[in-house]
C-alpha cells in the first residue's frame, strides 16, 4: 500500500484517512474496495451522503447519459433543462405532496454554504442579529454556521470570537423530565435574560454529529410554538437526517411542523454529488439577484442525478417502508449488544437508520470501530467525546448485508469488553456477548 505522496504532501487536517488507514479505489452498493480488491462493508456511506448506495445503477446510467450528450455541467444559475427536471421532480415528489408552498435557492454546493444563506435571510427579515441553537448542534465550520455549532474542537480553530448565536439546552440535555422549550420560553419572556430577541431557531430534529440525540415530536412541536410566540423563524437543518435517512423524507413529516426554512444537501443528489438547497416560505424569499451566491450553485451533474433520485425512490412510499424496516432491525440488534451488559456500558440513540450505540467513554467507541474495521467494516464515531458509534449506511442495504453488519459490531464488542476484563477495568460486566 503506497501512502508516501498522502504523508508527504496533504495536509494534517485530513481525519477519516486516520481511522481508516487504506487507499480505497472503487464503490459498489453497500461497499468500498481497496487497491488490492479487498471488500469493506460501509456504514459511513460518505458520513450519509449516498443513501442510495455507492454507483447506484440507476443514477449512473443517468449521469453517463447526460455527460455523453455534452449536455451543461456547470451553469451559475442560468435556467438549464437539468435545474427545470430538478425542480419539477422536487415539486411533484417532495413538495405538493406534503402541500408545501416553498421556493428553491441554489446556495452553493455544501450543507455549510446552506445554513449560512438560512442564517443570512432570517438575520435579514427580521432585523436582528441573534439565533437560538442548540446544546450539540452541528451545522457546518464555515464562520456563520459554525457559530452555531457547539462542538469545541471545529469551534477552537476559528480563530477569532463568535457571536451572533445563544446556546440552549437541546431535548434531553437536562433530563427526560425537563423539557427545555419552557427554559427557552422563559429567557426569551425575560428582558433580564441577556438572551437577545432572536431573529430564529435552528434545530436538527436529529443530531448526526453530536451524538445521533433525537428530539421528541412533543418537543419538536413546543419548540415551534415557543418560535410562533415570540416571532421567530424555525430553521430545520435537515442535512444529514433528510433524504430518507429516518425513514421519511424529511425527517419531521411525521411530527406535524411547518419549518419557515429548510436546509438540505449530503444525499440530495443521490450520487455523492455536492448539491444543496435552502427551503424557504415564499414570503421569505426576499434576496436581491445575486445577494447570496457561489460559483458552484448550479452543478447540472447533481441535479440530473438528484432528479432520478426523486423520481426513482420518491414517487411512492415503497422505499420509505424498506427504510423503517431496517431501521427497526438496527434497533432490535442493538439493544441485543447493549442488553449483554449492565445498563452503564452502553445504550441506544437515534431513529430510523439513523442510530447510535452509545458507550460508556470515547476510548471505548474508538476501540470497538477499530475492531470492526479489522473486520472489513467502517463504521465511524460521533458525540462531544466520539463515544455513539454511528449507522451511516447506505439506505439500499440489504437486510443480509445489516445483520453482517450487526454481527461485526456485536463480535468487536465482544472482543473489546473481554480486552477490558482482563485489564481490570470492566468489573461490573454481567455477561459477555459471543
Amino acid at each position: 500500500m503506497d501512502t508516501e505522496i498522502f504523508e508527504n504532501i496533504e495536509s494534517e487536517v485530513q481525519s477519516y484517512a486516520r481511522s481508516f488507514p487504506v487507499v480505497f479505489q472503487k464503490a459498489q452498493g453497500s461497499y468500498l474496495y481497496d487497491e488490492e480488491g479487498i471488500a469493506y462493508l460501509d456504514f459511513l456511506a460518505g458520513a450519509g451522503t449516498l443513501n442510495y448506495g455507492h454507483n447506484n445503477p440507476v443514477l449512473k446510467k443517468v449521469l453517463l447519459d447526460y455527460i455523453e450528450n455534452d449536455y451543461i455541467v456547470h451553469g451559475l444559475d442560468m435556467h438549464t433543462v437539468a435545474k427545470r427536471q430538478f425542480l419539477e421532480a422536487l415539486d411533484e415528489y417532495v413538495l405538493k405532496p406534503r402541500e408545501m408552498d416553498h421556493v428553491v435557492q441554489f446556495p452553493g454546493p455544501t450543507g455549510t454554504n446552506a445554513v449560512e444563506a438560512a442564517l443570512k435571510i432570517a438575520r435579514n427579515i427580521k432585523g436582528r442579529e441573534n439565533i437560538i441553537s442548540f446544546t450539540n448542534g452541528f451545522h457546518g465550520v464555515t464562520l456563520g454556521a459554525l457559530s452555531a455549532t457547539g462542538n469545541s474542537h471545529h469551534r477552537g480553530a476559528a480563530g477569532v470570537t463568535m457571536g451572533g448565536v445563544s446556546v440552549m439546552p437541546y431535548d434531553g440535555y437536562l433530563g427526560d423530565a425537563f423539557d427545555t422549550t419552557q427554559y427557552l420560553d422563559k429567557v426569551l419572556c425575560d428582558s433580564s435574560s441577556g438572551i437577545d430577541h432572536p431573529a430564529a431557531v435552528i434545530v436538527e430534529t436529529v443530531q448526526g454529529e453530536g451524538g445521533i440525540n433525537a428530539a421528541s415530536f412533543e418537543w419538536l412541536r413546543n419548540l415551534e410554538h415557543v418560535c410562533r410566540k415570540h416571532d421567530m423563524l424555525l430553521i430545520l437543518d435537515d442535512i444529514q437526517a433528510g433524504c430518507g435517512r429516518t425513514g421519511t423524507f424529511f425527517s419531521f413529516d411525521e411530527v406535524g411542523i411547518k419549518p419557515d426554512i429548510i436546509t438540505l444537501s449530503k444525499s440530495l443528489s443521490g450520487y455523492g454529488l455536492p448539491l444543496a438547497v435552502v427551503l424557504l416560505k415564499p414570503e421569505l424569499d426576499q434576496w436581491k439577484p445575486g445577494e447570496h451566491n457561489g460559483t458552484f450553485r448550479g452543478h447540472n451533474l447533481a441535479f440530473a442525478t438528484a432528479a432520478k433520485a426523486l423520481e426513482h425512490f420518491w414517487a411512492d412510499d415503497s422505499f420509505a417502508k424498506e427504510v423503517q424496516k431496517k431501521g427497526d432491525i438496527i434497533t432490535e440488534r442493538f439493544r441485543d449488544i447493549a442488553g449483554a451488559y449492565d445498563d452503564h456500558w452502553f445504550y441506544l440513540n437515534g431513529r430510523g437508520m439513523m442510530q447510535g450505540l452509545v458507550c460508556r467513554d470515547g476510548e471505548l467507541a474508538e476501540e470497538i470501530t477499530k475492531a470492526a474495521f479489522k473486520r472489513k467494516l467502517v463504521i465511524e464515531t460521533s458525540g462531544a467525546d466520539d463515544q455513539v458509534i454511528k449507522t451511516l449506511c447506505p439506505l439500499t442495504v440489504s437486510e443480509e448485508e445489516l445483520h453482517h453488519a450487526m454481527d461485526v459490531i456485536k463480535e468487536s464488542v465482544a472482543e473489546v469488553m473481554k480486552d477490558r476484563i482482563k485489564r481490570g477495568d470492566a468489573h461490573s460486566v454481567s455477561s459477555l456477548a459471543g
